[in-house]
């Protein structure tokens, strides 16, 4: 019986990402014990399960975020999408009278719809993302002032059920953001689409070169970021039960935030989806503790900055040892 050969390579890339993922767990564990040693509150079952309530929304935005990244894009338009989505609902089930499923259904499609756009002018003119996204970012808020009459819209708690706490204290949305990361995880690793992705960041030109139009490929994921975008919609409006037009204003750098201290690399090609998710909680931890231990608004913004300034100069300096070696 023949036994399989596993190349150096990826054994070396096998060991760098468990010691990244060791690294963000002891980042996230060494936080937990300073806030624990701070705050008598903060450690605590009731402030694991209340945090794990809130961030489904960060969580899946943080996916979509991640696959951008990957393909050397940018995405700045999300929370503005996400705005977007929850005005549509708000307009379907209230003005239209439709069902709970079918104006979900519509919110999320035009997510997905604002994101088609971004991913189409990106690649058809080569136009870069980060511009293009910051047009359908404005377009997308003003589509949500003019849906909502620049007021906030009460769904009631027709959504509610989203956001409940379920088996030990943990809600349904968290259940299905957590089922969104292993599905990405496993359609980054496991499938040839996945695979794609990776070689697009890399490389463009030489996929191009194989044989293969890279085009499809960025539109799509552009599209599954905004219906990702229209999922958090759905997780902030079983919160609030309500369509706010101004949510999700500059939640597009705390995702981004998420996904750069997670160790994807703002210049693709590079990137672990389980990696995020770390990053989603060493932000939200990091949030949270600083204000059970009553910090200023100001402060928490300075040490969050701080800390995003940080994940990017490691993420350079990754790189640049990447290339030495390369």
């Amino acid at each position: 019986m023949s036994t399989p050969i596993v190349s150096p390579a990826t054994r070396s890339g096998t060991r760098q990402g468990l010691g990244t993922y060791v690294g963000l767990a002891g980042a996230l564990l060494a936080m937990v014990v300073l806030f624990a040693s701070l705050s008598s509150h903060f450690l605590s079952y009731a402030t694991f399960t209340t945090l794990a309530n809130q961030i489904p929304d960060l969580m899946v935005l943080a996916v979509g975020m991640t696959l951008v990244l990957i393909i050397g894009g940018i995405d700045l338009s999300v929370g503005s999408v996400l705005a977007l989505a929850a005005a549509v609902v708000s307009v379907a089930t209230l003005g239209l009278g439709w069902g709970i499923v079918p104006a979900a259904l519509l919110g999320m499609a035009c997510a997905a719809l604002a994101g088609t756009v971004t991913g189409t002018i990106t690649v058809a003119w080569g136009i870069p993302s980060f511009i293009v996204s910051l047009g359908v970012l404005e377009m997308a808020r003003g589509l949500a002032y003019q849906l909502t009459d620049s007021r906030t819209a009460y769904i009631g708690d027709a959504y509610a059920w989203l956001s409940t706490p379920w088996a030990a204290g943990v809600s349904p949305s968290f259940v299905i953001a957590l089922a969104v990361i292993v599905l990405a995880h496993l359609l980054l690793t496991r499938t040839v689409f996945g695979r794609y992705l990776v070689a697009i960041g890399t490389n463009e030109e030489a996929v191009r070169l194989a044989g293969i139009n890279p085009k499809p490929y960025k539109v799509m994921v552009f599209a599954l970021m905004g219906a990702l975008a229209g999922l958090a919609a759905l997780f902030q409006i079983s919160r609030l039960e309500a369509a706010d037009p101004n949510a999700g204003a500059g939640m597009e750098l705390q995702v981004i935030a998420a996904v750069v201290i997670g160790g994807t690399s703002l210049m693709g090609g590079r990137g672990s989806v389980i990696s995020t998710f770390f990053g989603v909680l060493i932000i939200s931890v990091l949030a949270a503790g600083l204000a059970q231990v009553g910090a200023s608004e100001p402060t928490k913004r300075i040490i969050t900055g701080a800390v995003i300034v940080v994940a990017v100069v490691l993420d350079t300096y990754r790189s640049y040892r990447a290339k030495r070696k390369g």
